[in-house]
């Protein structure tokens, strides 16, 4: 006997959803208006005998150039310490930075310490693309892990070989975004969408009353300032951000397997479609038992205490199939029946797999 779930799925009325008004500063973001990735090398010190190894040729060499600034001439053969790491340091630079900024650092291990936990960074300097010096980090580092060693028991959380210092880097030159000299204003969609797109345009030239606004592509807007308001572009910039359309999303589900997560959109429609899962539950259960010998007073040399284990196979099914009632066209409204059969998560995804392989789930499916 086989059980089986069958889920019948018919079209019903479909009724518009209610209209989710958005302000262009959430969709789109002026051209020049973007972060910068920072990247460097340093030293964290103070570390708890949890640094680099001596096997880390890296960190002696880098101890001994950094003694050697200090007037200190030590080799890298006569370097031995465990309160040091060699790591890398990023951050991201944000647009309009100004010198005298902070900016929140990140630490990651390089050599093989075993914790960063405790540590403090010195001076690292961070260089963009072109090899400049834009922020100089420093401090102490905060940690979401430890890790304990004592006598080969080992006791760990989290990833203690990565941190973060809050504000910890300073910002000394700013970059140079070279800005268009040209009077032209290009906003990026954070979602390419030709629908979007439109939708901005069309409600930029209404409130400017003028055609200013066009669709280069899917990604993004040209704005063509009027002559009047480029003296005063940041007050341009800030009236177009206010404005609100409405954002034509795509239709997806997103559904990570390993964490039995689903995500889908309100709106993602489903055709009529009949799947069928199994539902077949195997038990085994082991008993052991002793079979001892009678109480003889002499036994004779072949007769000892014997160890058995008897096991048993129990298959648990459904005497009857399971229906879910006919109507549901939204993955919410077949998500929220589901949940009323008690259908686990990831049977859930299951499911909506099988209905996408089956051609009637209307939505981009993204496995994590």
């Amino acid at each position: 006997m086989r059980a089986w779930l069958l889920l019948a799925l018919c079209a019903t009325v479909w009724l518009p959803a209610q209209a989710q008004m958005v302000r262009i500063k959430d969709l789109a973001r002026v051209s020049a208006q973007r972060e910068n990735a920072l990247v460097g090398y340093g030293v964290v010190t103070g570390l708890s005998g949890s640094g680099d190894t001596s096997r880390s040729k890296a960190t002696r060499v880098t101890l001994s150039n950094l003694l050697n600034r200090f007037d200190l001439a030590i080799a890298s053969d006569d370097i031995s310490s465990r309160n040091v790491a060699v790591v890398m340091v990023t951050a991201s630079l944000p647009a309009y930075a100004r010198a005298g900024d902070r900016v929140d650092v990140s630490v990651t291990s390089m050599g093989d310490a075993r914790s960063l936990e405790g540590g403090s960074l010195l001076m690292a300097p961070l260089k963009g693309a072109d090899g400049r010096v834009y922020v100089l980090a420093q401090g102490a580092l905060t940690v979401g892990g430890f890790r304990h060693d004592a006598q080969g028991n080992q006791v760990q959380k989290n990833h203690p070989t990565a941190g973060l210092i809050s504000g910890g880097g300073s910002v000394e030159a700013a970059i140079d975004d070279g800005e268009d000299p040209q009077p032209t204003l290009s906003l990026v969609l954070y979602e390419a969408d030709y629908g979007t797109a439109g939708r901005v345009a069309d409600r930029i030239n209404a409130d400017l009353g003028v055609d200013a606004a066009e669709v280069r592509d899917a990604g993004a807007v040209e704005i063509h300032v009027p002559a009047a308001q480029r003296a005063r572009l940041p007050v341009l910039i800030r009236r177009i951000e206010a404005l609100a359309v409405e954002p034509d999303a795509k239709a997806r589900v997103v559904i990570n397997e390993r964490t039995g997560t689903l995500v889908a959109g309100g709106d993602v429609r489903i055709s009529p479609v009949a799947v069928v899962v199994g539902d077949t539950k195997v038990t085994v259960t082991a008993q052991t038992a002793v079979s001892q010998p009678g109480f003889v007073r002499s036994p004779g040399a072949g007769v000892r205490t014997e160890v058995f284990t008897n096991s048993q196979l129990k298959v648990q099914e459904s005497t009857a199939p399971q229906f879910v009632p006919p109507g549901p066209t939204r993955v919410t409204d077949l998500v929220q029946l589901l949940a009323r059969g008690k259908t686990s998560p990831r049977d859930m995804i299951s499911i909506l797999q099988a209905i996408k392989a089956a051609g009637a789930l209307h939505a981009e499916l993204i496995v994590q």
